[in-house]
């Protein structure tokens, strides 16, 4: 773990795991806090992550970003598997979870906080005492189950946890993969927490908001990889929302900088300044 001494304030604070994900092409690192992290550092926040991994971790991309590191004998790994009509994720390690006694004092009022979790790992109670900001959850490692093998599979979020985040957070950023599509689901947690964005892939996101919803679709692109997009959405739709206090203007510029990343395989899909310019342009047209 850094010596905390040396830690200084952040604008945009991530915990969870980074991960290690076995590609074709070899270890590489993943997870929300490297995508969000990266992301909300193009966008010119000074950015802070708490994690756990192992010494199998490749953190040198994320030089520069201060992190704590709670020790793992292995860091969160996966393995997505392509099979017919879909992909079978594998999750062959899971490092210590992370509590708030991990969080560095200096780090609990930071401006925008953002709980991201791939292995439950997170404590959900977090939500109550990182209130005070503007506190950003993306939930799918609550949603999620794996068998003896490691086989992941989606679960429902459990009622008591769940409604410890949706009541204390102030936007909840999830997928339609992540609620197995089940619309019902989306309507119920979107009653029962500020703000919900719930992303489409390649028919862009939805923002539900004080009893609205509105839709917001991406440029055309040419995809590669999307691996990563539902991350750099989250973490430009916060950074946003906390700039302007306008979610409409926020999810609308997230699913622009979101569609552009998808040209790009792991984390060179990170935005660019050029795509950040061209995307605030065209929100604010």
């Amino acid at each position: 773990m850094l010596n905390l001494v040396s830690l200084q304030p952040v604008d945009y604070l991530l915990i969870g795991h980074a991960t290690v994900d076995i590609t074709p092409s070899g270890n590489q690192l993943g997870g929300t806090v490297a995508y969000a992290g990266l992301t909300a550092r193009a966008l010119g926040l000074r950015v802070g992550i708490v994690t756990s991994v192992g010494k199998d971790a490749p953190l040198s991309e994320l030089d520069g970003i201060p992190i704590v590191i709670v020790p793992s004998e292995h860091s969160s790994t996966f393995e997505n598997i392509k099979i017919t009509g879909g992909r079978k994720q594998i999750l062959h390690h899971r490092a210590t979870p992370l509590t708030l006694e991990h969080i560095p004092q200096v780090w609990r009022n930071t401006p925008i906080i953002h709980l991201a979790p791939l292995t439950d790992e997170v404590d959900p109670s977090m939500a109550e005492h990182l209130s005070g900001s503007l506190l950003g959850a993306t939930p799918q490692g609550w949603m999620r189950r794996w068998d003896e093998t490691g086989r992941v599979f989606a679960k429902p979020w459990d009622a008591e946890n769940s409604e410890q985040v949706l009541r204390h957070a102030g936007a909840v950023i999830l997928s339609v993969e992540d609620v197995n599509r089940d619309m019902e689901l989306v309507e119920d947690m979107a009653h029962r927490t500020r703000l919900l964005c719930l992303t489409e892939a390649e028919a862009g996101s939805v923002l539900y908001w004080n009893s609205d919803r509105r839709r917001f679709r991406p440029p055309q692109m040419q995809e590669v990889e999307a691996t990563g997009a539902g991350d750099i959405y989250a973490a430009a739709f916060l950074t946003r929302l906390h700039h302007t206090r306008d979610p409409w203007e926020a999810a609308r510029f997230a699913t622009q900088l979101a569609a552009h990343s998808v040209t790009r395989i792991g984390l060179k899909s990170i935005p660019t300044l050029a795509e950040i310019d061209e995307c605030l342009t065209e929100v604010l047209k």
